[in-house]
Formats: C-alpha cells, structure tokens, sequence
C-alpha cells in the first residue's frame, strides 16, 4: 500500500532537509518546484494522484498549514488508498527566520511570508484523518539532526496548552504583520 507523507511547517523549519535525511525513497512533489507553473495547487494534487495510482509513496511538502489544505491531500490519498502519514516541523517564527536569512537566493522567503504563514497556522490533529501524526524537532544536541516523537496531544489539556501557545505566537505575528504592511505602505505610498 503506498503511503502519502504530508510535510507541515512555516518556511524553513526543515521540511525539505527532512524529507533529503529521511524519505528520498519516495517521490517529492513541492510546490517550490513548481514555480512556473500557474496553477500549482493544481498540478500538485495531478502529481501526488498519478504517483500514488502507480502504488509508489510520495511526499507534499509544502507548508500546509490550513486544516483545509491537508484535507485536500487527505481526501487524495484515501482516494488511492494510501496510509497517510503527516509530520509537523514544529517551529517558531524566530527560529524559522533565523534559518530563512542562512538561505540564498530563491530559496530565502520574505519575511513576512513566514509572518503570514505563521498567522494563519493551524496545528494538525489525528482527527484530520491521519493515520500517524508526529511532531518533528531541529534537534538540538546529539547525532541526529531532527527529534521526531509520535503526536501526544490527544488529551484536553494538552491540546488547549498548544492551541495557546500558538494563539499567543499567532497575536504576535499579526502585529508583526501589521507594522511590516504599514511600513511598506509608507515607503511605496
């Protein structure tokens, strides 16, 4: 049975060089590499639907924040029977922003694109229609690189934790958001 793996995360949280240490036997379909294309969510979903009716696993990464982003994806896989398997890059937007401006060329994002991609974050759950769900690390001593750990945020408790903590990232982002728009408002206006 192939098996659909749905990359989640703001902008360089690791997506891609987790899916280059850990998944190259499965096909990669990323909308970065799909730049020119002027429907990408389109030829994605194309790409992730013929690979999968072929019976080979492939891999979305792409940050797929939205419930209903993955529930695209979701829907596509069960379409071809596929395990699907989702792994959130857990990361801040400082972390991620940190790592962004390491980047060079088209591969560095704006800003405010992971400001934007943080704001509208929405924390994925089992009850999307995973059949797995783990959340993946930067590790940050040992031999390996990333720390994956099997999602645990079934009870209540935990789950509010969560949904808090990125509330509060969220209130910051948007007001990071704000002054970044307002100031490009000025500097173009």
């Amino acid at each position: 049975m192939p098996e659909l793996v749905i990359l989640m995360g703001l902008q360089a949280s690791g997506k891609s060089t987790f899916y280059a240490e850990r998944l190259t036997t499965y096909t990669l379909v990323s909308k970065d590499l799909l730049r020119n294309n002027s429907r990408p969510e389109r030829r994605q979903a194309q790409l992730v639907a013929e690979t999968l009716a072929d019976g080979r696993s492939v891999v979305a990464d792409n940050t797929n924040a939205t419930v209903a982003e993955r529930a695209a994806l979701v829907a596509l896989g069960r379409r071809y029977g596929a395990t699907i398997t989702g792994y959130w890059m857990r990361s801040t937007v400082a972390a991620s922003l940190t790592r962004n401006r390491q980047r060079e060329g088209r591969a560095r994002v704006p800003d405010v694109a992971i400001f934007a991609r943080a704001k509208q974050f929405q924390p994925p759950t089992l009850a999307e229609g995973f059949d797995a769900l783990y959340v993946v690390s930067i590790a940050a001593e040992g031999d390996e690189r990333f720390s994956v750990a099997q999602w645990q945020c079934e009870d209540e408790d935990a789950t509010t934790a969560k949904i808090v903590e990125t509330a509060a990232e969220q209130e910051v982002v948007s007001e990071v958001v704000s002054e970044v728009v307002s100031e490009a408002v000025r500097d173009n206006g």
